[in-house]
């Protein structure tokens, strides 16, 4: 008898061959979203790096496809994420910046429509597993988003055995479980999440679900297995500590896709991969530890080491396998293109996201985006705007060099083509591109702002 778990995009096909399948046996596909944290643009054996230990990433490239120039929302944690669930860009989405961890503090407004909402609407059940960092309000909180099932931490980072908010005074336990306090010392916390996960596959495995499994790794407190820091302790320091914590992470992320297999839902289930944007060299990351390879900056800079992230797709049986797309594309696009491929309706919603499965589809494929923009929070806010091999960031920062930029280099320019590290600011040189690039970005801000 034919499995009844087909995705819709795969009906038109099958009835078109002749066989019979009614619309009572399809299913839509269930959706993964795995969104990784402070993980370095090349940091995967499959973006390059022969020092890291990644088989699970590894695994979800050769089963679908890797991006190049894939886009984080933001450079920071919240309005990446802010970004990646509403398919808008974070100030449009009402983050701005990083949200507040403390208890009963706002977040995400309430308004914004996440992917949990317009999949629960399509029939879905819908879990956040992880991090949230999106507010810690009663209004805010992950079941209040759209999430009918909740397992993690409302806060931007924990301990991984304690699961106290990993910062500064006072300290503070910070794991939930639908709104109600877990404890569970002394037990590691992707441990956690891989159980927790494996239990909502497992309870909801014949009906489709969306699944958003946010690591709080390689992030700050570096605490990988015994196993690892053991086997890497020869790379250099902070290296060895990062790449025992990614290594780490792999396992947790490799333990979820057998989840999958195992219950037999590979073919019915769409995994996204994503880091929430480039690596950190916050003192509390021993200054370092991630690698954002030929690209300048991280964590915290619009330069391309701070929102060029790792980025995948698979979905076997459906999507081409073991292939590369070099067309930009950008966190907020996900939403967009797991609706298209699950035929849910995005109806009514305002997005800045761009569905990708043109790009998916073919190697040749125009990217979607003709510009896109960022923007951050604070009195003077970095911003940026890249418009095909160009790149203006308003007020730069670059958290990897001592140095700072001075105010000639208030507006710097960029040709990604020639100047893939961004070494050079062209702006003056070119100021009719500047002009025109800085324009875009003025309109754009102005109808944000309505």
């Amino acid at each position: 008898m034919m499995c009844p778990k087909i995705g819709m995009l795969t009906l038109a096909a099958l009835l078109s061959a002749g066989l019979e399948i009614t619309a009572s046996e399809a299913r839509r596909p269930n959706v993964i979203v795995i969104l990784t944290d402070d993980q370095g643009s090349v940091d995967a054996g499959c973006y390059g790096a022969d020092d890291l230990v990644t088989p699970g990433i590894d695994r979800l490239a050769e089963r679908g496809l890797r991006f190049t120039q894939f886009y984080a929302a933001a450079p920071v944690c919240s309005p990446s994420r802010a970004g990646l669930l509403t398919g808008r860009y974070p100030v449009r989405a009402g983050v701005p910046g990083n949200v507040s961890s403390q208890p009963g503090q706002p977040g995400m407004p309430t308004e914004q429509t996440t992917i949990a909402e317009v999949f629960g609407r399509a029939g879905y059940r819908t879990a956040h597993i992880g991090k949230w960092h999106l507010g810690t309000s009663t209004t805010t909180t992950p079941n209040a988003q759209g999430f009918e099932h909740s397992f993690g931490h409302l806060g931007g980072c924990i301990d991984n055995w304690s699961h106290f908010f990993y910062w500064n005074g006072p300290n503070r336990h910070d794991l939930w479980r639908n709104g109600d306090e877990v404890q569970a010392a002394g037990q590691f916390f992707p441990d956690l999440m891989l159980q927790e996960a494996k239990r909502f596959i497992h309870a909801n495995r014949e009906e489709p679900f969306l699944l958003y499994f946010a690591l709080n790794s390689p992030h700050y407190p570096y605490q990988g297995s015994a196993r690892w820091l053991e086997r890497l302790a020869e790379l250099p320091h902070p290296r060895n500590l990062y790449a025992a914590f990614l290594a780490t992470l792999d396992e947790c992320l490799g333990g979820l896709v057998d989840v999958v297999d195992q219950v037999g839902l590979s073919e019915e289930t769409i995994i996204v991969f994503q880091s929430d944007h480039g690596h950190s060299t916050e003192v509390r990351a021993h200054s370092g530890g991630g690698s954002a390879g030929p690209f300048r900056g991280a964590k915290f800079s619009l330069f391309e080491g701070g929102i060029r992230v790792p980025a995948i797709v698979s979905w076997p049986g459906h999507l081409p396998a073991g292939e590369v797309r070099d067309q930009i594309g950008h966190a907020c696009d996900w939403l967009p293109t797991v609706a298209e491929l699950c035929d849910v309706s995005l109806e009514g919603l305002d997005l800045d996201g761009h569905s990708l499965v043109p790009v998916l589809k073919d190697a040749q494929a125009k990217t979607p985006h003709d510009v896109l923009i960022w923007h951050g929070g604070g009195q003077r806010p970095q911003w940026a705007v890249r418009a095909g091999r160009w790149k203006l960031i308003g007020n730069p920062q670059d958290p990897t060099r001592s140095e700072k930029l001075g105010e000639e280099d208030r507006l710097f320019l960029v040709d990604l083509v020639a100047d893939l590290s961004e070494t050079t600011n062209r702006a003056t040189e070119h100021p009719d591109i500047v002009r025109e690039l800085q324009a875009r970005h003025e309109t754009w801000w102005k109808s944000a702002r309505r």
